[in-house]
């Protein structure tokens, strides 16, 4: 073992065995009492690893050679999944990867949210699994570039840089994904049409997005480009329309120097203007999930937010519907509601139901799909949510809610075809549920990683819903939301757990809390 004077140094190696893994990921294991993170390394391995970085209590290591393999360790079916940053533990059994990401949960609402073991242990349920943990995505984005050999390619970045790893056939993808993109280097080699370069700012094209409706079969593609025109676009779509199920192809925008994929404009050049999936409702009562024939068809935009893995996805909500306890006359607020996926599931439940995003076009896309499936009894509203909840609650006249003008202008003119008098109708509406508004039945939450805002929480407590549904995909947030909520006079009930993101280490949750009272609270 290199050791240099005694002193551990950058470069140096060293045998290590793996006893716990960190949330992101790495394995953890100890060495002359300082701790070492080990990336692609699993609990019960023995690893000769070569330290990359330290600290001074700890340090990172890169795994030179695996000495003893873990029982955990299966052969991934994909040969770059060390390198490519999409897949971060490929490696580990899949009945492993669902005890890692269900300890996870328990160990953050344990020591970030501060709850009891013994609560935790009670109110937690087993985690929901996937049948197949492959072949699950129904989105990938695909940035373009040149390799070391100047040839076109397209992939992921390999973790923690924006070096692309060339795949054209990810296996958490569909096997389509490959077929659409032999199609798109085939005509950008044929037409001379250069990638991007973000060193540089010069290139075309810069990713490569594409969609597929699990239950319709149909794809989309959407071409993010550099510039305003796709050069010889119509020779491209000649390839694409060869493809069983293709229904959309366009070309979105992106002329900025971000890390943002997708730009404001988005044109189709062919097809639709979206692709249609449907979310259908489970039974959670046996805790089979068995689809009980009630269905929410869904028109999808290359902007819009969609879940990606569709079949844990109608797990994940109709845990949330179960959770929410409708019975039919419920005022619901769904905060974070994205195009209205939880939403229109809550509708069908719900006396209403308020959505709240702060992406217009989501919004669009939300009040357009309630129309397609003819439910009437879901308004959405422009706006953060942390913004609107409180306006709702706290702008007051005489004891009543003022319901924000232009919020109002929002919920009626959303598509700038109503007039005055449609506002004044919408704003009457509006005020004869000022009661409702206020003091909701129900509120559900889904928010992004970074969870609630403060605000938000506060206004929640102050409406005091007899239920709060929390729908979480990091639950470090989750759990310093909970516990705020919890101060707040509220109890947690179930805890769920739903593996959205197989071989990957996120974990998607549905938390369901009853309000008890502070002196009640446990």
């Amino acid at each position: 073992m290199q050791m240099g004077d005694g002193m551990l140094k950058k470069n140096d190696l060293m045998e290590l065995s793996i006893e716990d893994m960190s949330a992101s990921g790495e394995g953890i294991g100890r060495y002359e009492g300082m701790t070492f993170f080990v990336k692609d390394a699993l609990i019960g391995d023995t690893v000769r690893a070569r330290v990359t970085k330290l600290k001074k209590s700890y340090g990172y290591a890169r795994m030179e050679e695996l000495l003893v393999p873990s029982g955990q360790r299966v052969s991934p079916r994909c040969a770059l999944h060390r390198r490519c940053g999409g897949c971060q533990i490929q490696a580990m059994d899949y009945e492993a990867q669902l005890a890692y990401k269900q300890n996870k949960v328990c160990g953050n609402l344990i020591r970030i949210g501060g709850f009891s073991e013994e609560l935790v242990d009670e109110v937690m349920l087993p985690i929901v699994g996937m049948e197949e943990p492959y072949r699950y995505r129904n989105k990938a984005q695909f940035p373009v570039g040149r390799d070391g050999e100047g040839r076109i390619i397209a992939g992921f970045y390999a973790s923690r840089t924006h070096q692309i790893i060339p795949v054209t056939d990810c296996m958490l993808g569909v096997a389509q994904n490959r077929e659409i993109l032999d199609c798109v280097l085939a005509y950008m080699e044929e037409n001379h049409i250069e990638p991007y370069d973000e060193k540089t700012g010069k290139g075309l094209v810069r990713h490569v997005l594409i969609r597929y409706g699990f239950s319709t079969n149909e794809l989309m593609v959407c071409v993010v480009i550099n510039e305003e025109r796709l050069p010889a676009s119509e020779r491209l779509i000649e390839r694409l329309c060869g493809i069983a199920g293709m229904t959309s192809i366009a070309v979105n925008q992106n002329t900025k120097n971000t890390n943002v994929i997708l730009g404001d404009v988005t044109k189709t050049i062919w097809g639709q203007a979206y692709i249609t999936d449907y979310i259908h409702l489970r039974s959670c009562e046996t805790g089979t999930f068995v689809p009980t024939g009630e269905a929410i068809a869904y028109h999808i935009s290359p902007q819009s937010f969609y879940q990606v893995n569709p079949i844990q996805t109608e797990k994940l909500y109709s845990l949330a519907l179960d959770y929410a306890g409708l019975t039919g006359t419920e005022t619901v607020w769904d905060l974070y509601c994205g195009i209205g996926t939880i939403s229109l599931f809550l509708a069908q439940k719900a006396g209403k139901v308020y959505g709240v995003e702060v992406v217009p076009q989501a919004i669009m896309d939300a009040r357009s799909n309630a129309k397609l499936n003819g439910i009437t009894n879901a308004e959405f509203f422009v706006g953060r949510a942390e913004d609107v909840l409180p306006e709702f609650y706290e702008r007051e006249v005489g004891g009543t809610v003022d319901v924000p003008p232009q919020t109002l202008k929002q919920a009626a003119c959303w598509d700038g075809t109503a007039d005055a008098g449609q506002t004044m109708e919408a704003e009457k509406d509006a005020k004869g549920q000022q009661s409702d508004l206020r003091h909701p039945d129900v509120i559900v939450v889904d928010p992004p990683r970074k969870g609630c805002d403060e605000r938000c929480l506060e206004t929640m407590l102050k409406m005091q819903p007899t239920r709060i549904v929390y729908v979480s995909c990091d639950s470090a947030t989750l759990a310093r939301d909970l516990r705020i909520l919890c101060d707040g006079g509220y109890e947690v009930r179930k805890v769920r757990a739903v593996d959205q993101f197989g071989h990957t280490v996120h974990v998607e949750c549905v938390i369901m809390m009853q309000y008890c009272g502070k002196e009640k609270k446990r």
